[in-house]
Order: structure tokens, then sequence, then C-alpha cells
């Protein structure tokens, strides 16, 4: 418990980083002696090996981190990243490959934050947000993750559903492989009851599938090499407009999920590491990097292949030079192509058509089972970041099939309405307001995990230091405004006034709660006279500062 004494102190300290120095090692408990009454969502923890003849670096010991990270990956992954890549090389060439480099980068950096959480203080974010935010925000936070988890989970049916349709050649239509996701989603998830590492080996093979799939049509088109590398490497986009500038800003929105943050600090419990001993922790974090890095820059690799393919073969091309094609070869949906001299227009539906019609049906039938394979492994990794969520905020212990019956249905819905009563173009035109509601979700996961991971009496020695904390900062506004700046395009290119007048009135309440984060976030990171002024209420909390309620009784520390 903390004394009134103490009480007073926390707003008469105006040095260090905004937290009072009496919450110092020596008045903490350890972690791990509160951490361990919230297991993780896996029912078994892979015990890592110890190896005295490399103390430095073990390969037996970075195979027993490995999972987590490759699990994390598949995020970028998803049919969305893989529509976004897709018509990213056909509006823009090979222009905008250093976007995707450096999205993937600063994803990588801020996955980091989001493992580090986990594996130092033992719990997640979901858990820890739980535990530090007062009852108003935790709640608007869950519903916002949980927005972003459904909107995921809808473009993952709808990646899946359209894959089920061309490896059919159409005799299952669109709303039969939207039911179908749902069966075999459930079939899935008894994986995990097999253990592990079989589930890990299992997502490593569906990763495998994409990479061969994937790189199958970029042997095939064989892009030219020197254009691949000058657009990876050099950050310029000569002769690019405002499509162009469009498809950057979806390649950001893309790739860095919120949701995604949730699920890496979980998906790191799974591994036993004494939180007691600063050694294990430390070496923990090490491994855990190294394999993100491994995990992403594989997934960058796919990303490229999908990029380069379409910027080799269908930059430039017009919806006439494709109908032209298709119609010559006789394929069926060549009528998807209107005979006009506007800039081809695909999605991962037509992007499968253009490369059957160019490079014979085997390439379609291999897009198909890579797309296929991409929303299958994003649907579990989904329902797992589901079941973290609502367990962190809700403390419900929910059961798989419950989850993913509640979430699926929610999925399920309004995208098997659009599948049986519209076309393919609709259904695929989902994804772009999908996307745009991923996108106001970023700041619900990226700025408390730079708070918490900011906080001494959260990381201890493991706190960002201030080089990390004026860079994540710099990072998370960069990708925040970027985010905004796509929904502003998206919701202006809707040319209603009444989406207007709704955007305007929703955006009072959305800016508003995320200055309050922004308000604690900055707190966390040193500036330590925003956390001085009981009045300074904002009507959700007398007591800015945030404590790890696992060290501190939270209600001592409350308005008196």
């Amino acid at each position: 418990m903390i004394s009134e004494k103490d009480q007073e102190a926390l707003c008469e300290d105006s040095s260090g980083d905004g937290v009072s120095a009496i919450y110092n090692s020596s008045t903490l408990p350890k972690l791990s002696d509160s951490a361990d009454e919230f297991t993780t969502y896996f029912d078994q923890k892979i015990a890592i090996p110890e190896d005295e003849k490399h103390p430095w670096f073990s390969f037996r010991k970075l195979w027993a981190f490995t999972g987590p990270g490759f699990l994390m990956s598949i995020a970028y992954l998803d049919p969305g990243n893989i529509e976004s890549d897709l018509q990213s090389g056909a509006v823009a060439g090979f222009k905008l490959l250093w976007v995707l480099l450096l999205a993937t980068i600063i994803g990588l950096l801020l996955q980091r934050l989001a493992a580090r959480l986990g594996v130092v203080t033992g719990l997640h974010l979901a858990e820890v947000c739980n535990r530090q935010y007062p009852k108003v925000p935790r709640i608007i936070l869950w519903l916002m993750v949980e927005l972003a988890i459904i909107g995921s989970d809808m473009q993952e049916v709808i990646g899946s559903a359209i894959a089920i349709h061309l490896l059919s050649v159409g005799i299952i239509p669109l709303w039969g492989g939207v039911l179908i996701t749902i069966a075999d989603t459930f079939m899935f998830l008894f994986l995990d009851k097999y253990g592990l590492r079989k589930l890990e080996a299992f997502f490593g093979f569906l990763i495998t599938v994409m990479a061969i799939t994937f790189g199958y049509e970029y042997v095939t088109v064989r892009p030219d090499q020197g254009q691949l590398l000058k657009g990876m490497f050099m950050p310029y986009c000569e002769g690019c407009g405002a499509p162009q500038l469009e498809q950057a800003v979806g390649i950001i929105g893309a790739v860095i999920m919120p949701h995604n943050m949730y699920l890496h600090s979980a998906l790191v419990k799974s591994r036993q590491v004494n939180r007691a001993n600063k050694k294990e922790v430390s070496e923990a974090n090490k491994y855990f990097f190294i394999e993100s890095c491994i995990a992403l820059f594989i997934s960058f690799l796919i990303n490229v292949f999908v990029v380069s393919v379409f910027a080799e073969a269908f930059y430039g091309q017009t919806n006439k030079d494709v109908y032209e094609v298709c119609a010559n070869k006789s394929f069926a949906q060549a009528g998807l192509f209107k005979p006009n001299n506007e800039t081809l227009d695909v999605d991962i539906y037509k992007g499968g058509v253009v490369l059957g019609c160019y490079f014979g049906p085997a390439a379609l039938y291999i897009w198909a089972i890579g797309i296929l394979a991409a929303g299958q492994s994003s649907t579990m990794t989904g329902t797992y970041s589901g079941q973290f969520v609502m367990e962190g905020f809700l403390n419900l212990k929910w059961t798989r099939f419950a989850r993913v019956v509640l979430t699926r249905t929610i999925a399920i819905t309004p995208t098997l309405l659009v599948a049986i009563f519209q076309d393919v173009e609709h259904l695929t035109g989902m994804n772009d307001f999908l996307n745009v509601l991923m996108s106001l979700q970023l700041p619900f996961a990226l700025i408390p995990v730079l708070t918490f991971t900011s906080l001494r009496p959260v990381m201890n020695d493991f706190a960002n230091g201030l080089g990390w904390k004026i860079a994540g900062g710099i990072l998370i506004l960069i990708v925040c405004t970027i985010n905004m700046y796509f929904v502003v395009v998206y919701v202006t290119a809707l040319g209603q006034v009444v989406f207007y007048a709704i955007a305007s009135i929703i955006s009072v309440f959305y800016l508003a709660f995320v200055a309050y984060l922004a308000w604690q976030c900055l707190i966390a990171l040193g500036v330590s006279f925003l956390a001085c002024g009981r009045t300074y209420h904002l009507g959700l909390t007398a007591q800015p500062e945030l404590f790890l309620l696992n060290n501190v009784d939270a209600n001592s520390i409350m308005t008196r």
C-alpha cells in the first residue's frame, strides 16, 4: 500500500521520467511473483535449453525461441497486404518498394517493443492495459481493438472465399466460399491440441506455401532485377502523382496492424523465462528480436515477389490491353475488364485472372493456393488475438469455440450478404473500407505499447532509454499521421455530404480519446509537468500516473 505522504510526492516530483522516484526496485516485488498468475493462452510452455559452450549465441536456443515471431509475421502476409502489394506494383511499378522496406523495418521496431513488454512483465499488452488504465479508457480500448480484429477477420474471409472460388473454377460461388471458411476455421483450431510446437510448425508450413506459390509467379514473370533493386534502395518516385501517393500510404496501413501488437506480446509468454533473472530476460529479448528479424525478412521477400510480378507484367497496362489478351485466350472472366484506356485496376480476384490470362491456368491456380494459405493462416492468428484481447481486458475465459463463434459471426454476416446480393467487385471493394477501419485503430495499440515500455515501474531496468523514447514517439507519430491521411482521402473520395457530417462527429470523440492516450504517453516519456495537477481529471481518472497493478494496489492511489 502507498502512504498519503507518498501520494503527495507523486505530483510534487518534477524530475525524472514523470514517475515518482519512490517506485524503485527495492520497493517493488519481483514481477515473477504475480505474473505467473496470468498463464499464457497455450496449455504448455517451451523450455529453453542450456548451452554453456556458446554463451553469446546458440542456435539451439534460437530454435527454442523460434515460433512467436513467425506467427506474428503472418499479419504481414494477410490478403489485405497481398492486395496492397499487387495494386502497388500495377500502379507504381517498382517505385514504391522502398516504402514497403521502410514500413517493414518500422513494423519490426514496434513489434520489438510489444515482445519486450511480454517478456519482461510476463503480461501481454491487453493485461497491462487492463491493470493500468481506468475503467472507461480500457473499455474503449477493448472495443477499438475488437473492431480491428473483426475487420481483419473480414478481410481474411474475403480472401479465402475468393481463393476457393478461383480454385473451383467458379463452381463454388462466393457465398459458398464464405460459408466454407466457417467450417475450416473450427477445424484448424483443434491443431493446437497436438502441442504448441506442432501448431507453430503448421504455421511455418503455410508460410512456406506462400513463399513457394508467390515465388513461382516471380520466377515465371522474371522481373527486371536492376529496376527491383533501384526501387527498393532509392527513395524516389519519379513521375508519381496522387494514385501513387495513395498506394504508398496504403502500404504502410496494410503492413502495420494494431491487433498484431497485442498478439506478439502474448505469444512470447509461451517460452519459459525466469523473470527474476535479469540475464535470462535479456537473453530472451535478444533471441526474440533475432527471430522477429528472420520472420519479417521472409515476409518481406514474399511481399516483394507479389509487387515485382505485377510491376513487371502489368505496370502501364490498360483495361483494354488485358481484355484483349483474356478474350483472345477465351477466358470466361475477360468481362471483368472493361475495354477502355484507363489504367488497369486489379484486386486479389482480378490479379489471379490476369495472371491466368498472361501466364496460363497454372499461374491462376497457384496464385489462388497462395491466397488461400494467406487467408487461413491469418484467420487462425486473428482468433488467437481475439482470445488474448478478451481475456486481458475483460478477464473472460471463453473457450476457443465460443470466441470463434462470436468473432466469425460478426465477420461473416456482412461479408455473406455482399457475396449473395452483390458481385466479386463489391466483395473485394470492402477491403478498402476495412483498411480504413484498421488504420483508425492503430493509435490504440502503438501509444499504449510505447507508454508501458517507457515506464520503469513496469519494465524496471528494461524500460526504454531516451533514444528509444524519442525514436518510438517519432515513429508512432509518423505512422498515425500517415494513416489519418489515408482515412481522410478515403472519406473525401466518397463525395457524400452525409458521410462528411458523420465523420466530423466521430472524429471529435476519436481525437479526444487519442489525445488522452497521448497525454498519458507523454508522462511516461518524461514530460513530467503534465503529471501534476490533481484537478486534471478529464473525467476519467484522478491519478494520471501509471503503475503496474501487479506491484501496487491501485485502489490506494485513486482519489481520496
